[in-house]
């Protein structure tokens, strides 16, 4: 019997459809994501903490919906000392297009920096490209359907390329299925690729894994 998905999907499928939670300045707290991994995400005006911490904890920590939940201070103290804190990435969202595949599969690429990233962090990662660049295609965050790009270094820095690899990347799953990406707001080469190419900002989030094992969290709104 397959494992039930994460109560932190929900949340990313809503908003991909465009239905956030309320805009109350509040905290939601749920269970830790499998893996070790836990994480903040902050739509507008409300944050979601995926965290083994209690929802008294996270409260007591500084944490709010209006920025609070990504917060230095909260951060270090949701990861614990020795844990890992990954970057502030935007949340974005766009639907593939299905449609004859327009990238092969890669299997060459497995010492690949990006490709090692994503198999650190994510599930079912396949990796597709051609002389533009390559692409990840995985289950990331709460098991939603995740994608990722870089370009060729040796690829003539041209106008569009970025774009076009995206637009192809976008017909490796059913036509309508709603695929993420997290990119840094500072690579606004690529945010402005990701944007152009009909992905839609949802919201912000934070991968930690903390250091030491915790108990569950209480899974409820502060």
């Amino acid at each position: 019997m397959p494992d039930a998905p994460h109560p932190l999907l929900e949340y990313l499928l809503a908003a991909a459809d465009g239905r956030f939670p309320p805009v109350d300045g509040r905290v939601t707290v749920l269970p830790p994501l499998p893996g070790g991994l836990e994480c903040s995400v902050a739509f507008t005006g409300h944050a979601v903490v995926a965290t083994a911490l209690d929802a008294r904890r996270v409260a007591e920590a500084g944490a709010d919906g209006f920025g609070g939940s990504h917060a230095p201070g909260f951060l270090l103290h949701l990861a614990g000392p020795g844990g890992w804190i990954g970057v502030t990435d935007a949340t974005l969202t766009a639907r593939a297009t299905g449609g004859p595949p327009r990238l092969p599969v890669l299997t060459d690429q497995d010492d690949h920096p990006r490709v090692r990233y994503a198999r650190e962090l994510r599930t079912g990662v396949t990796v597709h490209g051609d002389g533009r660049g390559l692409v990840t295609l995985a289950e990331g965050l709460a098991g939603r359907r995740e994608l990722s790009i870089e370009l060729h270094a040796t690829h003539p820095d041209g106008r569009g390329h970025g774009r076009s690899l995206l637009r192809d990347a976008l017909t490796l799953l059913p036509a309508g299925t709603p695929v993420f990406a997290a990119v840094s707001p500072g690579n606004a080469r690529s945010l402005r690729a990701f944007l152009a190419c009909g992905f839609t900002p949802v919201g912000s989030e934070v991968l930690l894994r903390p250091a030491q094992s915790r108990s569950a969290g209480a899974g409820t709104p502060l």
